[in-house]
Parts: structure tokens; C-alpha cells; sequence
């Protein structure tokens, strides 16, 4: 005479759980096998380091070559501007001259983000073409409350000679021409980067 097999209710709900869990078990290991711990040396990264740049950001809206676009105008009714997108592909340079070296561009948008101020998000990629460092990039992420004395924003990150970077930039308005609205900014970077 054949036994029958009986469990009870607790013994039962282990035991569907232990089927599934060893079901599920290769499939959520597999989910991470896209993750792999990597030697830093092998992808040649050295010493972290502290450099400093200083440059100058020129903002050029008018004339025949702007540098500097409205992608979005600002609402007529706003003090601010709030609204306003510019797209950028602002020269760098050594000195606050258009005519000293060239460094690089600084190429990304600015928006004015703010109501009761002049207050900018700004986005952009600091693209060098100067030296070693040419065709390295360093990122620029903040908050630039244009009449503030001195502002502050992040480096996020970065590309080439920059990888890995982080930091933070101090600008100050150099001059800026109420008529034409072309500014020159000057920029102290100050970059950690391998």
C-alpha cells in the first residue's frame, strides 16, 4: 500500500519558497555579471593631482559672429530673463583680450533660472586645444548669479587628461557692455584629476 506525503501548511510554503529561490538564484547573479573590478593602473590612472587654470570666457551675443545664441527668448514681462536658453561655443583665452592665445572653447548653454535674480544654470564643456592638453575636456555644472562679485560652480567630470576629474571653478565678471550685452568673464579653475 502506497504512503501518501503530506505536509503541513508551514512546511509546504518553505518548501515552494526553496524551489523558487533556487530558480530566481542564477538569474539575479547573472544580472550583475556586466560589473567587473577593474585595476586602475591597467586603465592608466597614476596620482591624482591638483592643477589650476586661469582664463578668460568670452560672450560675444552681437555682431556678425555671435558666439553665444538665444535657443529660447525670454517672456517680454520678465525682469530676469527667466526663460532665456543661450547656446555657447565661447572662446578661452589666456588673457581678456579677443586677441591674446586661444586656449580652448567653452561649449554648452546657459538658462536663467531664476525669477527674483539674474540668476543662470550653466552647462558646459570646457574643450582645450592648447598644448597637452589639447583635445581634453573638463565639465562645468552650477548656479551663476551674474552680479554677485564672485560665483562658484562644479566640475563634474571630464575626458582625456581630465578623466575621473572634479573641482570647482571662481569667476568674476571682467567687463560686461550693458548696449550689447557681450561679456568677459574671468575663470579660476581649480581641477583634481589623474
Amino acid at each position: 500500500m502506497a504512503r501518501a506525503f503530506f505536509l503541513s501548511p508551514p512546511s509546504l510554503i518553505f518548501f515552494i519558497f526553496l524551489i523558487f529561490s533556487s530558480i530566481t538564484t542564477p538569474i539575479l547573479g547573472d544580472e550583475y555579471n556586466y560589473v567587473k573590478q577593474v585595476d586602475p593602473k591597467k586603465i592608466g590612472i597614476r596620482k591624482e593631482k591638483l592643477s589650476h587654470f586661469q582664463f578668460y570666457w568670452h560672450d560675444k551675443i552681437s555682431g556678425p559672429n555671435p558666439t553665444s545664441i538665444p535657443i529660447v527668448p525670454p517672456p517680454i514681462n520678465s525682469t530676469t530673463a527667466f526663460g532665456l536658453i543661450n547656446m555657447i561655443d565661447n572662446p578661452l583665452t589666456i588673457g581678456p583680450k579677443m586677441s591674446s592665445k586661444m586656449v580652448g572653447k567653452a561649449q554648452g548653454f546657459y538658462s536663467s533660472s531664476s525669477q527674483e535674480e539674474v540668476g543662470l544654470l550653466m552647462i558646459m564643456n570646457f574643450a582645450f586645444s592648447d598644448g597637452k592638453y589639447n583635445g581634453s575636456t573638463f565639465t562645468v555644472l552650477g548656479r551663476n548669479t551674474v552680479f554677485s562679485k564672485v560665483r562658484e560652480m562644479s566640475v563634474i567630470g571630464g575626458s582625456g587628461l581630465f578623466r575621473f576629474a572634479r573641482g570647482y571653478v571662481e569667476l568674476t565678471t571682467y567687463s560686461f557692455d550693458i548696449t550689447t550685452r557681450d561679456a568677459i568673464v574671468e575663470y579660476n579653475a581649480y581641477v583634481l584629476h589623474y
